[in-house]
């Protein structure tokens, strides 16, 4: 609490010299942004052992999986932002219209201000460190909030970035929900936040008594529909993508992560002795000490998952897993077939190791079964029906759409990222076209095979 308090005290003078940072054009030019960019990529690559080390620390995470979804992609977006900052920063002309001759225009791209970031505590680097490339590329002075949810990685960044960035623009602020707060009572020119509903919408609460524009990343949960797949071939590759994406990204633990399955009752066994077979090739038969599943990130998420599953309307429903150690905040891949819709398990987001099988007598039944819900960050549709994949895309409104895969979304730069509804608004926007903010991203994979063995995403 001491420690909250000297926070507190020193961070009305610490926004203040931002603000001056900010005023003097400081930040404005293209060569303060790219030092900046690459003293971040020289703090990645030099810290590469810290970094797989505090991972580890905060959510047992395996050395592929933190290049896999935080460090390969911060390495990329560096260089992309380093790559693409000069067209990025250039004005656009304009149509003008003949009557204003000779008059001309133009766009003239300029940063917002003094920015607040904050990040949480599922992918603790990277969702706090792709926010602040954008807000550096930008020409922002910045504030980084980390969540107090993953300690070791926010007192690496609070302990290192100052070191490598520019401390007069860009600063660090550790601590609880004392410290947000009074980060929220500030005046702000952009809050970026990626968290829970929840959180959310104090967030934005906030926000709105100084009118301060918010992006807001969400969640929900996200559904899978399954159809009935004809070759053996097809149904393992399918099973495949649907394991990599619910355990694949922190043990479930991500915004992205698969959060229920829906599937045609008479392929449903079919699929779940697949998903059986596909848990024993990813984890091994000892999936506890394979060293390949991230724990729950502390013990209140424990005991919410722990409780999903042992509420008395869901435990007839487990019908694969369901293991739990409390001591080592281990929960396994956990299947459940049909729990009741009205159980907390169906209505709220896991975010957790555990997937519910809803079946349908009709796959097409899954377009209403998805609209009575709040709308997802994303929907994954495993078909070749070309009309259920137009009535997707037509009917329904998500985030995002992929076909035949899951998650891969994430890594694409060319698309935008981002929620709508209830799973968010605002989103990560594309480098190279920017018009695509605006539009809904539908993505179609369908061989994904080689890139999944290189990006290990599929474990034997």
């Amino acid at each position: 609490m001491k420690q909250e308090q000297e926070k507190l005290a020193g961070m009305e003078e610490s926004l203040e010299e931002l603000r001056e940072t900010f005023q003097s054009g400081k930040t404005r030019s293209a060569d303060w942004r790219r030092t900046q960019l690459r003293a971040l990529d020289k703090f990645l690559h030099e810290k590469e052992d810290e970094i797989f080390k505090v991972l580890n620390q905060d959510l047992a995470k395996h050395p592929v999986e933190v290049y896999r979804d935080e460090l390969g992609i911060l390495v990329k977006s560096v260089n992309l932002a380093l790559e693409t900052l000069e067209k990025w920063m250039a004005s656009k002309k304009v149509h003008i219209p003949l009557i204003a001759f000779p008059t001309k225009g133009e766009l003239v791209p300029e940063p917002l201000g003094v920015v607040l970031i904050f990040s949480s505590w599922n992918f603790p680097l990277g969702l706090a460190l792709d926010p602040l490339i954008g807000a550096i590329s930008a020409g922002n002075a910045v504030v980084l909030k980390p969540s107090e949810m993953a300690p070791a990685c926010a007192s690496f960044l609070a302990k290192y970035l100052p070191i490598y960035l520019d401390n007069r623009a860009v600063k660090v602020f550790e601590g609880g929900p004392m410290v947000g707060q009074q980060l929220l009572e500030q005046r702000w020119d952009k809050i970026f936040f990626t968290g829970s509903a929840r959180v959310g919408r104090i967030v934005m609460g906030a926000a709105a008594n100084h009118l301060t524009p918010v992006t807001l990343e969400l969640g929900g949960k996200c559904p899978a529909v399954v159809d009935s797949i004809t070759s053996l071939e097809d149904q393992e590759v399918t099973v495949n993508r649907i394991g990599a994406g619910k355990w694949g990204p922190c043990n479930g633990q991500a915004c992205i992560a698969i959060d229920y399955l829906l599937v045609e009752e008479k392929f449903a066994h079919v699929l779940i002795n697949l998903l059986r077979k596909t848990i024993k090739n990813f984890y091994g038969q000892n999936l506890k000490e394979s060293g390949n599943i991230p724990k729950i990130v502390n013990r209140n998420q424990f005991m919410r998952l722990s409780n999903l599953l042992k509420d008395q309307m869901v435990k007839d429903s487990i019908i694969h897993g369901g293991s739990l150690d409390e001591d080592k905040l281990f929960i396994e891949p956990t299947i459940l077939l049909n729990p009741p819709l009205d159980a907390e398990i169906m209505t709220e987001e896991i975010f957790g190791p555990l997937l519910p099988i809803i079946t349908l007598n009709n796959i097409q039944e899954s377009i209403e079964f998805i609209k009575a819900k709040p709308k997802p960050l994303a929907i994954y549709v495993f078909t070749n029906d070309e009309i259920l994949k137009r009535r997707v895309i037509a009917e329904t409104s998500s985030g995002s759409v992929t076909f035949n895969d899951a998650i891969i979304q994430f890594a694409c730069d060319t698309l935008p990222f981002g929620g709508v509804g209830q799973s968010g608004f605002g989103r990560y926007p594309p480098w190279n076209n920017l018009k695509l903010q605006i539009m809904r991203a539908v993505y179609h994979f369908n061989y994904f095979e080689l890139i999944r063995l290189v990006l290990g995403l599929k474990r034997s």
